[in-house]
């Protein structure tokens, strides 16, 4: 390849990989963390209302329609309410506005794949902080040592791809013990288990939380991501955001996800019926042989006992059941499923018994 156009940047870069979307007639797939069920009925009833000749005009550069929902739902005010093209760019905006100042950012060496790639985009010098030999996140290894302090702190909460949440206590512990930079909070499975750090916001002008409506809302097609903080931090992604694109969320993304907000009863029949499923899928696991780790996500991170993660993924994909595998130190054997319906679970249980006794 002739790269020899290519910015010393782009050369450096080695890009996220998002999960595979393969057209496979009959596929089970279960790689990428999608929700198993549609969006809310309202949600599709306000994109069709939308579809007129209003779309040739700019949709509304602050969303503030949406951003008074969210603010209504979170119990803040409208200025502490940032939204953004899917939470990948809100954590995009944030690393580049908010990370890196004084010292390296500081992030779980298994976690969200993505925290590198941003690191390195916008040349911030990172560490990553080893998870406990259960892979849970060690609170004390993320506060100031001697001779030792963060720029800046990410992590997921559920983490991802193991899907373990960090208890509220000790997400404080970390964001009152770092005043000295941003932590920002990654939040995009929390709906399934976890408990939000969002009431921690009014307290510490450190904290950042970022969440997603493209998993516990079903609308990973329409690209919504929002972040709650105090209001400087608000405006400090605001203004990046104004360098880069002053309208990132299209008019159908922003009526569709105010209808979401609204439909409070289809998200919570929904969510109880994902942790249902995933409760049940874990347990078909384990029967089978695998050490499941505690999720409060909307997937199961799992390994077999005797078998490969490799062999397995690849058998799965010859039955046309599609996982995601990381090949990184210390997970490789395990696979990442996501919480289909119950029919598609149970068909990748029967498909792993095959794999297994086969």
């Amino acid at each position: 390849m002739d790269d020899r156009y290519w910015s010393p940047t782009v050369k450096r870069l080695t890009p996220y990989v998002p999960g595979e979307q393969p057209r496979i007639p009959d596929l089970i797939k279960l790689n990428t963390n999608e929700h198993p069920h549609g969006p809310s009925p309202r949600v599709l009833a306000a994109i069709q209302a939308e579809l007129d000749e209003r779309l040739r005009l700019y949709p509304d550069p602050e969303a503030t329609a949406l951003r008074h929902e969210l603010a209504q739902r979170h119990g803040v005010e409208l200025d502490n309410v940032f939204v953004g093209n899917g939470s990948d760019e809100v954590l995009a905006f944030a690393f580049q506005a908010l990370l890196g100042h004084s010292g390296p950012v500081w992030f779980p060496d298994v976690t969200y794949s993505f925290y590198p790639v941003y690191c390195t985009l916008y040349g911030l010098p990172h560490e990553t902080v080893p998870l406990t030999d259960d892979f849970r996140l060690p609170t004390d290894a993320f506060l100031p040592q001697q001779g030792r302090a963060a720029g800046g702190i990410v992590f997921a909460n559920p983490n991802a791809p193991t899907g373990i949440a960090l208890e509220l206590t000790e997400v404080e512990r970390i964001v009152a013990g770092n005043p000295q930079c941003v932590v920002l909070v990654d939040e995009a499975y929390v709906d399934f288990g976890a408990q939000s750090a969002i009431p921690l916001v009014k307290h510490y002008p450190n904290l950042l939380v970022v969440q997603t409506f493209s998993k516990s809302r079903a609308l990973a097609g329409l690209r919504v991501g929002y972040a709650i903080g105090q209001a400087p931090l608000i405006e400090a992604l605001r203004r990046v955001k104004d360098s880069f694109n002053s309208y990132p969320l299209d008019r159908l993304a922003q009526v569709g996800a105010i209808a979401a907000l609204q439909d409070e009863a289809h998200f919570e029949a929904m969510r109880l019926d994902v942790i249902a499923t995933r409760a049940s899928l874990a347990r078909g696991l384990e029967a089978l042989g695998f050490e499941v780790l505690p999720s409060q996500a909307n997937f199961v991170f799992a390994r077999h006992r005797e078998r490969s993660g490799a062999e397995l993924a690849q058998s799965l994909r010859e039955r046309k059941v599609l996982v995601r595998r990381f090949d990184q130190p210390r997970i490789a054997d395990f696979l990442r499923i996501t919480v289909g319906t119950r029919e598609q679970c149970a068909r990748l249980l029967e498909a792993l018994a095959e794999i297994l006794g086969g």
